[in-house]
Parts: structure tokens; C-alpha cells; sequence
């Protein structure tokens, strides 16, 4: 390609990238904070969003009733956010009460696994945990189920510790190398800095309570089928920004967008989020495909914890991939 083509070209792409922000349709999308974030960055930056006919405005949360109540509210479109959240709150076990029963449903995945429970420096295991107060968003939703299970596996009851509500993982992970909590369930990419300063990892939950998906896509059914086309644009700029993640050239461009969103994040933090997230077993998910095993993990546990106690064995009451599958088609 010449260079007169090469430019022409170039100004033809600008003009498309440039008409398709004008006509996008803005999403309100209610985030956790921390580097699970990526793909959102990413499409913001490069335009996959814009290129889909959808512009996010990114909020972070406090904590995962805020995110629920606004999500049930409508003042949000779309909610990064856990399997267990949407289903408690539909179950009637959420940590607030809602003035309806909510219609949430998950219609894509996004991180699998990636947590782990990390605990304070002179902690080398589960039992020297009892009569400690550990960190949870909140007690009876999201992952307070996954570090109860872990707690019990290693041998503690419930009366052996206490549990306090602090707020989102980022919260957490602050609480902790503040040396306000014994420990507290983490999530990719959040345990870098503190593993990095001597902070211990106990156990990752996928090896306690098998398959997980953890981060996923959650929105609510009747805004979905209003508003179809900006789902399926969505998914698209989603899974477009995750396939230019993941390829390694670039990835120096990468960790600068992640610096950008994460300013006290160092160089070499943000180069190994990419590998945490992007280069194991474990972090996001190719495609943002929602795992089929890890789907029921949340369920087991919402089974066994969950109150007023129910048992739940089917996921696909909580999912429709429809509207990933066309948008992927």
C-alpha cells in the first residue's frame, strides 16, 4: 500500500470511527474498581465500542448493594459484576432489600477464577485465622460465600471468626495492607501490589470450590429487550477489545492504557496484570464466554450458605446467551 492510499485510507477509517460516535448510544455501565476493568479501557481508547454503535460511561461502585439497587433502579444499563449478586438479590437473599423483584439476568462472561484468599505476612494458615475479623463486601452475597467455604474446608467454623463489611475488592485489598482486616477474598489484578509487599496467599478459590466463573456481564431483562442493538454492540466492542488485549504485540500499549486508568499502578504491576490475566489457567475469559462448569459453582455455595436457605440447580434460569450469540455470529 502506498503512502497517498495508506492516508487516504487512514482519513476514510477516522471519518467511520468518528460518524459511529456520533450515532453511538450512551450505556451507563456500573463497574468494581480494579484492572478487571481492562477490556473497557480498551474499547473506550481504541473506539471498539464506538465502532459498535455504544459509548460507556463508566461509574465505579462503593460495594455491591449500591451496584444492585441502581442496576435494579435503572439508573444503570449494564453491571460488571458476580453470578451470586444477581442471584441472591432474585432469590430474595440479597444483602438489601429491593422494593421488586428484580428481572436480572447474565448474558456474557468476562474473568474466570482469579481469586484467592490473601491474608496478612505472619499468617501462614487457614487455622491461625481463628478469632480474626476478615473483610467482605458484603455477608451474605458475592464472594463472602467463597472465603466462607475456603474457611471451612480449613477447618473453622463460623463462630471462629468474624466477618466485617468493608466494601469492593479494591476496598479490601486497601483494608488490608492497612492492617485493618487479618485477610480478604482478592481478585486478578488486585493481589499483585500486596503479594509484592509480603502479603500471603493462602489458597485460590478454584481449588476449594472448583470451577468459577467469577466476573461476568449482568443487565436487566426488560432493558435488554428494549434495547437489543446496544447489548449486541456492546458484546461485540467487548470481545474485540479482549481479542486486542491478548495479543502480545500489544502489550506495551496495553500497560500504558492500564496506567492511564490505574495512575499509582507501576510499570512492571501493570506488565504483570497482563500476564495474570491474559497468560494463565485463570483471568479473563477468550471471548468473554460465560464458563458452562464454573457457572454452578456460585450455586453450590448459594445453596449451602444462602438465606432463607433454598437449593439451586440451575444456572440457565439466571442466563440468556442470546444476545451473545449474535452478537458473535
Amino acid at each position: 500500500m502506498n503512502t497517498a492510499v495508506r492516508r487516504a485510507f487512514l482519513a476514510l477509517a477516522a471519518v467511520v470511527m468518528q460518524s459511529a460516535a456520533l450515532a453511538a448510544q450512551p450505556l451507563e455501565v456500573i463497574v468494581f474498581p480494579g484492572g478487571f476493568n481492562w477490556p473497557l479501557w480498551v474499547g473506550n481508547e481504541k473506539g471498539f465500542f464506538a465502532a459498535n454503535g455504544v459509548e460507556l460511561k463508566i461509574t465505579p461502585t462503593p460495594g455491591s448493594v449500591f451496584q444492585m439497587q441502581n442496576l435494579a433502579a435503572g439508573k444503570f444499563d449494564i453491571a460488571i459484576s458476580l453470578i451470586d449478586n444477581l442471584v441472591a438479590y432474585m432469590e430474595g437473599q440479597g444483602e438489601a432489600p429491593l422494593p421488586e423483584p428484580p428481572d436480572f439476568f447474565a448474558f456474557m462472561g468476562g474473568q474466570y477464577g482469579a481469586v484467592m484468599l490473601v491474608v496478612q505476612p505472619d499468617i501462614k494458615s487457614i487455622p491461625e485465622l481463628k478469632g480474626k475479623s476478615l473483610a467482605v463486601d458484603a455477608a451474605t452475597t458475592g464472594y463472602a460465600f467463597v472465603l466462607r467455604k475456603i474457611l471451612q474446608q480449613g477447618g473453622l467454623a463460623e463462630s471462629d471468626y468474624g466477618l466485617e463489611r468493608v466494601g469492593g475488592t479494591a476496598a479490601r485489598a486497601e483494608a488490608l495492607m492497612q492492617g485493618k482486616t487479618a485477610g480478604t477474598i482478592l481478585t486478578s489484578p488486585l493481589e499483585i501490589v500486596p503479594e509484592a509487599r509480603g502479603y500471603r496467599r493462602l489458597t485460590n478459590a478454584v481449588d476449594v470450590v472448583g470451577p468459577y466463573q467469577a466476573v461476568l456481564g449482568v443487565a436487566r431483562r426488560s432493558w435488554a429487550r428494549a434495547n437489543e442493538a446496544a447489548l449486541v454492540g456492546y458484546i461485540r466492542g467487548y470481545v474485540q477489545s479482549l481479542a486486542w488485549l491478548a495479543d502480545p504485540a500489544n502489550r506495551t500499549e496495553a500497560v500504558a492504557i492500564y496506567r492511564k486508568n490505574l495512575p499509582q499502578a507501576t510499570e512492571a504491576g501493570a506488565s504483570k496484570a497482563w500476564e495474570v490475566l491474559l497468560a494463565g489457567p485463570e483471568g479473563f475469559q477468550k471471548k468473554g464466554k460465560l464458563d458452562r462448569a464454573g457457572r454452578g459453582g456460585g450455586l453450590k455455595l448459594r445453596s449451602e450458605f444462602g438465606r432463607p436457605q433454598k437449593t439451586l440447580t440451575d444456572p440457565s434460569k439466571y442466563i440468556d446467551e442470546s444476545y451473545y450469540q449474535k452478537a458473535l455470529q
